[in-house]
């Protein structure tokens, strides 16, 4: 008869090690009557978020910091050697400056439908530039997408892409002017048909570079036409499609300002125009700050809009 006998964990470790092992230092415990107990314990605290700070990254700050600043000098110097040049004929940075406060003193004014402050300008053209750039992305990147996907469309369409995109933006504008009668209307149709290209292209070109591994799945499991663009499509080319939208509303906003000078009625462009028959030079280098600006602003929302939707950092 066999008998199993169990020991203790303890007596098993006391058995094995002859001697036992050395303690740990003990570590002091302050009295609770010391006064230099609770100091020291307290500089130990502020000191351990103290050696954990990162540093201040002062050479990365001047990087960042000191070449827009030098870039704005160099073009207030060229621009005021050119003042000093011009016998007066060219405004110095602080006599434009001084102008501009009085313009934006009040820029929704209105004095008649052709003497009307430099903000409703702005907001004429920008609600052009919003009609027709609407109107060309609701054709432009179905149209891209019916492009990339189908090879006949491909072939059909590719050609008169390539006859119709590189034609100047204001040679569109007298078939605007005989079609539509009005010069609304024209300045909006050659927004729409500057804009719809770069829309067309990308989208269409997006498409066209979706990994076939994609398309191979979408067969096997034998999906409908419409979760393909969904699902398969969509998500890949949104990019390419980011893209061109980025690329045709700065297209928008440079053909809106040509158009106005010619068309006439409310707008920056017809306000640089106006201004020029008035000889007044400030007003114009007012205007065309106003319009870079406004042209910044709109390609900032948009790389915003861009980084919000895709994985791939978006830059000016």
């Amino acid at each position: 008869m066999v008998s199993a006998v169990f020991h203790a964990p303890l007596e098993a470790a006391g058995a094995a090690v002859d001697r036992p092992a050395p303690r740990p230092a003990a570590v002091p415990v302050p009295a609770a009557n010391d006064p230099v107990a609770p100091a020291a314990a307290a500089a130990t605290t502020a000191a351990t978020p103290a050696a954990s700070r990162t540093p201040i990254d002062w050479r990365g700050i001047v990087l960042r910091v000191l070449p827009p600043i030098l870039g704005i000098g160099l073009l207030i110097g060229i621009w005021s050697l050119t003042a000093m040049t011009s016998n007066g004929a060219f405004p110095t940075p602080t006599e434009t400056w001084k102008q501009a406060v009085t313009v934006f003193g009040d820029p929704f004014y209105r004095k008649g439908p052709n003497d009307q402050g430099i903000g409703w300008n702005v907001l004429t053209s920008l609600q052009r530039v919003a009609m027709g750039f609407g109107m060309a992305a609701v054709v432009g990147i179905p149209l891209g997408f019916l492009i990339g996907r189908f090879s006949f469309l491909s072939r059909m369409f590719n050609p008169l892409i390539s006859l119709l995109r590189p034609v100047s933006p204001l040679a569109w504008l007298p078939i605007g002017l005989m079609v539509f009668k009005g010069a609304n209307p024209a300045a909006i149709w050659t927004i729409f048909i500057c804009s719809i290209w770069p829309m067309i292209i990308n989208t269409a070109v997006g498409v066209q570079r979706v990994p076939t591994d994609y398309m191979n799945v979408a067969r096997v499991l034998n999906l409908s036409e419409w979760k393909i663009v969904t699902k398969i499509l969509f998500p890949a080319v949104l990019p390419y499609m980011l893209t061109g939208v980025r690329l045709a509303v700065g297209t928008a906003w440079l053909v809106i300002v040509a158009a106005e000078m010619l068309t006439g009625g409310v707008g920056i462009g017809f306000w640089v125009w106006d201004e020029w028959n008035n000889l007044n030079v400030k007003n114009i280098v007012i205007a065309i700050f106003t319009i870079g600006i406004v042209g910044l602003l709109l390609e900032f929302a948009l790389i915003k809009l861009a980084t919000a939707f895709t994985y791939e950092d978006v830059k000016l």
